[in-house]
């Protein structure tokens, strides 16, 4: 018996050795100096002061923890280009005139006289200049991000008009919300020193590239082409997952809901229109109204495609159809803000860096 259990033991570590002679070997990390000459390579042909843009993002890949593979740093460089065109701080068309038109709407809501918001907007700001002047002339959203902060901060008008919140949203050369920026400061340390806010470092390349990479990449989704990502960063995390979700709902229970990626209403425990489609699923997939409620709250993390929930509707839904279901759709969002003058979607964003990230792929060498 000795002998077999030591003959027994000896095969079982001939086999693990042997195991460990065909492992694959790991590969080691990439050197900062080859990501960045990498990403100077694949930048766009106009995109000024490369090796600054290489080095910010070289960073942020390394403080974020974020693979530098090819793949990664195209989808990255594409949402710059989309995003910015490379300008740290983009300009936008008729920014002044849409920043007045925001102001006269917020007056007419609170009922403030266009008398009172003319006299307001006269008064001289902390530069000397009167706020309808720099309001005027600002040309990209820091400029305008800056004259309502100042706004806000000496003028009792602006605490009315905006609550006390500065209502420039986006910024940067990837368009982050500063909400996300913000959020994802207390949750992560930041790699920079911020002498000011993580606002103003939004507005920077640092900033910007590191919070842009952080929302595009800095999140694990199966998904298995790279548009998806670039539909969540216009719509949210796993939009285009729960996209796909939303569908498999309305196929099993025959109730049209638009696609748009949003679950519940997560400042809201009333149930909305996909809340009440799966509760009308409830008996056949053995799920109380409180247990959807609960599961669907957990759509904006990467285990609802673990839960129970997500596999008992897909799984009624592929009998009903007798085929497969997509686990990821592109979410149909018309895209609002008042520096949009035409009618763009999110699958319209999704599909343009789509494009300029499979031309930076042919440019790597790796093909689309």
């Amino acid at each position: 018996m000795r002998t077999a259990r030591c003959g027994a033991v000896v095969l079982a570590t001939l086999a693990l050795l042997a195991g460990c002679a065909t492992q694959k070997p790991v590969a080691p990390a990439r050197r900062p100096a080859d990501v960045r000459a990498e990403i100077v390579r694949l930048m766009p042909a106009g995109a000024k002061d490369r090796s600054g843009w290489a080095t910010d993002i070289t960073a942020a890949f390394a403080a974020l923890g974020v693979e530098p593979s090819t793949q990664n740093l195209c989808a990255s460089l594409a949402v710059i280009e989309q995003e910015s065109t490379f300008s740290v701080d983009p300009a936008v068309p008729n920014l002044g005139r849409i920043a007045r038109a925001e102001i006269d709407r917020r007056a007419e809501q609170h009922h403030v006289p266009q008398l009172l918001v003319r006299g307001a907007l006269a008064l001289k700001s902390s530069n000397g200049k009167s706020y309808a002047d720099r309001i005027a002339a600002v040309r990209t959203e820091r400029e305008l991000s800056l004259v309502y902060e100042d706004l806000i901060d000496r003028i009792p008008l602006g605490q009315r008009l905006f609550a006390g919140s500065n209502p420039v949203r986006t910024g940067g050369p990837m368009q982050v919300s500063v909400a996300f920026a913000e959020r994802h400061a207390r949750e992560h340390p930041y790699p920079y020193a911020t002498q000011d806010s993580i606002r103003h470092e939004l507005f920077s390349r640092r900033g910007g590239v590191y919070f842009g990479i952080a929302h595009l990449l800095g999140y694990p989704a199966a998904y298995d082409r790279m548009i998806y990502r670039f539909a969540d960063f216009n719509a949210g995390f796993y939009a285009s997952r729960n996209a796909a979700f939303q569908n498999a709902v309305v196929l099993a229970s025959g109730i049209p809901l638009a696609l748009d990626g949003d679950l519940v209403d997560y400042e809201d425990d009333k149930p909305g229109a996909t809340e009440l489609a799966v509760r009308s699923l409830g008996k056949q997939i053995d799920f109380s109204d409180a247990q959807i409620h609960r599961a669907l709250k957990r759509g904006e993390e990467a285990d609802f495609e673990k839960s129970t929930l997500y596999e008992r509707v897909f799984a009624l839904a592929e009998r009903q159809e007798r085929k497969p279901l997509p686990r990821a759709m592109m979410p149909r969002i018309d895209l609002k803000s008042p520096k949009i003058t035409r009618k763009l979607t999110t699958e319209w964003f999704a599909t343009r860096v789509d494009q300029r990230y499979r031309t930076c792929l042919g440019k790597a060498g790796g093909g689309v």
